[in-house]
C-alpha cells in the first residue's frame, strides 16, 4: 500500500501540491469513493479516476520539457474557459505532462513541464529558494533607491520578499529594462514587488528557471531538457536540501 498522492505523483499526474488540490476539490476518486488526503491505496487493484476519467497508475518514464511560453496561454493543463493552454503547444507527446508552477496569462518565457511529480514538488518548495530569472520593462527611469529596496526585500500585503538580484540593463526617462532574479515563487511576485517601488510593470519576460536557461528557443517552441540539465536540477534540490539540514 501506498500512500495516494505520492504514488499520483509518481505517475505524471501533477506535483503532489496539485493532487492534493484535486483530492480537496473532490475531484479525485478511488473505486467511486471521494479519495482522501493521506490515503493509501493498492496500484495493482484499485482504481482511481480523475475528474470521472480513469487514469493509469502506471509510473512512466520521465520526460522533462522546456517550453518558451508565450502571451495569452494558461498555465494549466485544462481551462474550465476554454482558454488556450501551454499544453496546447507541446505535440506529438505520448507521456501526460504538467507545468512547474505557473506563468501569468501576459507573461511569457520559461517554463518547464514533467511528469516527475517529485522533482516538480521539491522545485516548487519555498525552502528550496529555486532561482527564476526575468527581463522586467517598467514605466518610468528606475531610481536607485528603489533598486535598493528590491535588493533587500520589499514588505507586500503577504509579507516581506527575500533580497533579489537586480542589474539595470537599459534606461530612459519614459521606461527601463532590468534583469531581475527571485527565490520565491509567490501569485504575481514580480508585478507587486515593482508595484511597491513605484514603478509598474509593462511587460514581463522570464529567461531562467532553476538555472536552465531559453537560449535560442524561440516562443511557442520547446525542448527536452539534456542529461546534464537534469542532472543540475536534482543537485540544485540537493544542495538546498542539504541547506536546510545543516
Amino acid at each position: 500500500m501506498v500512500r495516494l498522492q505520492k504514488y499520483l505523483a509518481e505517475c505524471g499526474i501533477g506535483s503532489r501540491r496539485a493532487i492534493e488540490r484535486f483530492i480537496q476539490e473532490g475531484k479525485i476518486s478511488v473505486n467511486g469513493i471521494p479519495a482522501c488526503l493521506g490515503q493509501k491505496i493498492n496500484p495493482e487493484t484499485d482504481k482511481i479516476f480523475l475528474d470521472n476519467k480513469p487514469i493509469s497508475l502506471k509510473i512512466p518514464e520521465k520526460v522533462y520539457i522546456l517550453l518558451n511560453k508565450p502571451k495569452g496561454y494558461v498555465t494549466t493543463a485544462r481551462d474550465e474557459f476554454g482558454r488556450p493552454t501551454v499544453i496546447d503547444l507541446i505535440r506529438n507527446l505520448k507521456t501526460r505532462v504538467f507545468p512547474v508552477g505557473r506563468l501569468d496569462l501576459d507573461v511569457e518565457g520559461a517554463l518547464l513541464l514533467t511528469n516527475d511529480g517529485e522533482l516538480a514538488n521539491k522545485l516548487l518548495h519555498p525552502s528550496n529558494e529555486i532561482p527564476k530569472t526575468y527581463i522586467a520593462v517598467v514605466k518610468g527611469f528606475i531610481t536607485t533607491l528603489a533598486i535598493k529596496k528590491l535588493e533587500k526585500g520589499v514588505m507586500l500585503e503577504d509579507g516581506k520578499t527575500r533580497p533579489a538580484q537586480v542589474k539595470v540593463l537599459q534606461q530612459n526617462l519614459k521606461s527601463s529594462t532590468l534583469q531581475i532574479t527571485i527565490h520565491e515563487g509567490r501569485k504575481r511576485e514580480v508585478k507587486r514587488m515593482f508595484d511597491a517601488v513605484g514603478f509598474p510593470l509593462t511587460s514581463l519576460k522570464r529567461i531562467s528557471f532553476a538555472g536552465i536557461n531559453l537560449g535560442n528557443l524561440h516562443t511557442g517552441e520547446w525542448r527536452y531538457l539534456t542529461p546534464a540539465e537534469i542532472a543540475y536540477i536534482r543537485n540544485l534540490v540537493q544542495k538546498q536540501r542539504n541547506k536546510e539540514n545543516l
